[in-house]
């Protein structure tokens, strides 16, 4: 067992039902997070603000939901300042032989203004250095609400963004494994497989999540 599964359910969180929607932010706090370790979510870097938004103002730490997920709908809502680089990960789990905490992520940014953002493979709503979202992509300026779906569903991952799907893979194919094997988790066979926890980044920068919520398919 991981130090996180160990982590489990402490501190009252209630389990998700498979097709009942859950709110992460539910009652405008944190409740739903913990740390690393699974310790509670500190004051300080994080910050929830009226009408439920979450707020990354200062230096803080990565944020780990108490529950695991493994197939699953995830919905939320994100802004970023400019220059900004963040992510939410999923099926964050122990990968490879040195069982280092990895996960799929849903790369959040200002593609304008960030050097991420002149690469495909890690502009917004790429699956993070694995694979790109399509052209159907329409990403909001900053400062401006845009909006996420993303669905794990058994091997299949697909990307949404402001209503529309950017992105899908299946990581039973050859071609998932011909990326993974150009990306910086080749050697990970199983790597964004597992059932996980969802995970959000404190990358330095200015964000703003509202919204959160997932159901479990």
């Amino acid at each position: 067992m991981t130090l996180l599964a160990a982590a489990g359910l402490a501190g009252g969180a209630v389990a998700a039902e498979p097709g009942e929607w859950k709110s992460l932010f539910a009652g405008g706090g944190l409740e739903e997070w913990t740390t690393a370790s699974g310790a509670p979510v500190q004051a300080g870097g994080w910050v929830m603000e009226e009408g439920g938004v979450l707020h990354r103002v200062g230096k803080g730490e990565q944020l780990y939901s108490r529950e695991e997920f493994e197939n699953f709908e995830l919905e939320f809502e994100w802004r970023v300042a400019k220059g900004a680089n963040s992510g939410v990960k999923y099926r964050v789990a122990q990968y490879g032989e040195k069982g280092k905490l990895l996960g799929a992520e849903y790369q959040i940014l200002d593609d304008d203004a960030h050097p991420n953002g002149k690469k495909a493979k890690t502009s917004a709503a790429s699956l993070y250095d694995v694979a790109a979202p399509g052209a159907e992509k329409k990403l909001k300026p900053v400062g401006e609400w845009n909006s996420t779906r993303i669905v794990a569903d058994g091997s299949r991952l697909r990307h949404y963004l402001n209503g529309v799907k950017v992105l899908e893979v299946d990581t039973a194919s050859r071609e998932w494994k011909a990326m993974i094997a150009e990306s910086k988790f080749r050697g990970i066979a199983d790597f964004a497989t597992k059932k996980g926890r969802i995970l959000i980044q404190d990358h330095g920068d200015e964000v703003w999540f509202r919204g959160m919520r997932v159901r479990k398919l």
